[in-house]
């Protein structure tokens, strides 16, 4: 079985913003649909080891910002390489607003945002699905939406060039980060991204 060809499924990219007790967070998440129109419903998975998971699931609202093609790759390593837990992801950034539920939303490298309560939570392992009623959406820009192969050939960093020393080492496709080592633990979770080890590939540094 060739996994790869999960890559090929379309994805989104999107901030995810919540808060609970006066703190707020946020996070990069790259599966968020519209599942009914009547009424406007949206689903989104979540990773279980990120912090804004644990938010929504107690707080029971969040917003989407929707990513758009002018996004810069600060924007994903504020809320996709660092943990909630340790920082303030929001700290000095001047691109957002709080919508009508006073949560945070991105302004800048978005297209547009949704406000949601979630109506029903799935534990799916991995992730958790929430199903969520939209309380409010707004277009914020024409700028196309920024997939996940776009991230992937116009707004990661190439990797830079280095000699070779024939190690055998294991780097994430979704953020890049290089694991080293023989073999790569069954169980390991990217510390930057969140993802599995099915989502590394063998290299060689």
């Amino acid at each position: 079985m060739d996994k790869k060809a999960m890559y090929n499924l379309s994805y989104g990219l999107f901030v995810l913003t919540s808060a609970r007790e006066g703190k707020d967070n946020g996070c990069i998440i790259n599966t968020a649909i519209q599942v009914t129109n009547d009424p406007d419903r949206i689903s989104i998975a979540v990773n279980k080891a990120n912090y804004t998971q644990e938010i929504v699931k107690e707080s029971g609202r969040f917003n989407i910002s929707i990513l758009s093609e002018e996004v810069g790759f600060e924007l994903f390593k504020r809320f996709g390489f660092q943990s909630g837990r340790e920082v303030d992801k929001f700290a000095d950034l001047l691109d957002l607003k709080r919508s009508a539920n006073g949560l945070y939303y991105i302004t800048a490298g978005t297209n547009a945002y949704l406000s949601a309560t979630v109506e029903q939570t799935l534990d799916l392992g991995s992730h958790t699905l929430f199903i969520a009623s939209v309380d409010d959406m707004e277009v914020l820009s024409s700028i196309p939406s920024a997939t996940y192969a776009y991230y992937q050939s116009h707004i990661k960093p190439k990797p830079a060039r280095q000699a070779s020393t024939g190690k055998t080492a294991w780097r994430c496709t979704v953020c890049g980060y290089v694991y080293e080592g023989g073999e790569l633990p069954a169980d390991f979770i990217c510390p930057l991204c969140k993802h599995p080890a099915s989502d590394f590939e063998k290299v060689t540094v």
